[in-house]
């Protein structure tokens, strides 16, 4: 009934706008208490006595008069809200406080941002956003670019504009649990992917929808079978993704041209732009691949995966080089 519609849209409409208005709210209090706390420190009042100890005497005050809300910690994070962001009109009121706290464990500024504009534009729960700090994702596509890339991905977030841009390279797949196991074939691989298949659309970006698994191509009287198909809706085209268990071999790289074309002929419609094929692989030899890839006109990838976290302070320190490199 078209009343009752009505009706409920204008409630779940309230109570969206309601809890905006709170958390809004909620994060201006944080905000406030935090730039109070600079300025009792600024003005001098931190070398009282008082002062040595103000978090825990404050957070042991607020908490007798308050209750809970006030530990040491939080008032810490409040009082690092307010440096990372002295102005309120920075802080985005479509994140939670709980996302501020994982975004403020980032040291450096661009990372932080990078992360704040993608949480924001992918609707990111507090658990998918430390998911993706943890696996370093800004690192991981920053040292893919140069300095004004870097830059762009801090101000605009990740930009899906050509097949490249959807490319990770590694891919970090630690949610699979394979590295427990000494030795996996490419099936158990394969089968763990469509088990945590959210934390994969999650590693592999914005726009992509799952198709199918072992996607069967059948050509004369022989048939193939793709691992994973993806549709993106961004670039408007299938995402066929073929897995190997070591290296990447030259006549993978063979394989899954066949696969592009067949896609281009038999499955894409008129409006689909050209499919995109990733070979996916524990190693690849970049020489071999420049030769194997050479020539080829479909847009045809060789990536790397690893079923562990990167070490973060590597990549960083690895991030900060390049862009010295770029200032001098």
């Amino acid at each position: 009934m078209r009343l009752v519609s009505l009706i409920s849209d204008v409630w779940e409409n309230a109570r969206r706008n309601a809890a905006l208005t709170v958390n809004t709210e909620l994060l201006h209090a944080n905000w406030q208490t935090g730039r109070y706390i600079v300025e009792f420190e600024q003005h001098g009042n931190v070398k009282a006595e008082y002062g040595k100890q103000l978090l825990t005497n404050l957070s042991r005050d607020l908490t007798r008069l308050k209750g809970k809300g006030y530990s040491r910690s939080n008032l810490f994070n409040m009082r690092l809200f307010y440096v990372r962001f002295p102005k309120i009109q920075t802080v985005a009121g479509q994140l939670s406080w709980s996302h501020y706290i994982e975004l403020l464990k980032c040291d450096d500024p661009l990372e932080m941002q990078f992360y704040m504009k993608e949480c924001i534009k992918e609707g990111w729960r507090v658990r998918e956003l430390k998911r993706q700090i943890n696996s370093s994702l800004f690192q991981r596509l920053a040292l893919s670019t140069d300095k004004e890339g870097v830059l762009a991905l801090a101000n605009e977030g990740h930009q899906v504009l050509s097949p490249a841009d959807i490319i990770h390279d590694p891919y970090v797949l630690e949610f699979t649990g394979l590295p427990q196991r000494k030795q996996y074939k490419e099936s158990d691989l394969e089968k763990a992917l469509k088990v945590n298949m959210e934390q994969f659309l999650l590693e592999l970006g914005r726009g992509f929808a799952f198709m199918g698994r072992q996607y069967v191509i059948p050509i004369g009287n022989r048939r193939f079978k793709v691992d994973l198909v993806f549709y993106n809706a961004i670039l408007k085209c299938y995402v066929l993704i073929d897995l190997k268990r070591a290296e990447i071999k030259h006549s993978d790289i063979g394989q899954m041209n066949l696969y592009l074309n067949y896609f281009k002929n038999e499955i894409c419609q008129p409006d689909d732009n050209p499919p995109i094929g990733i070979v996916l692989g524990a190693r690849k030899d970049e020489l071999l691949m420049e030769y194997a890839l050479q020539g080829i006109d479909n847009q045809l990838f060789a990536a790397r995966y690893q079923l562990y976290l990167p070490n973060r302070d590597e990549l960083q320190s690895q991030l900060d080089k390049l862009l010295d490199n770029f200032e001098k």
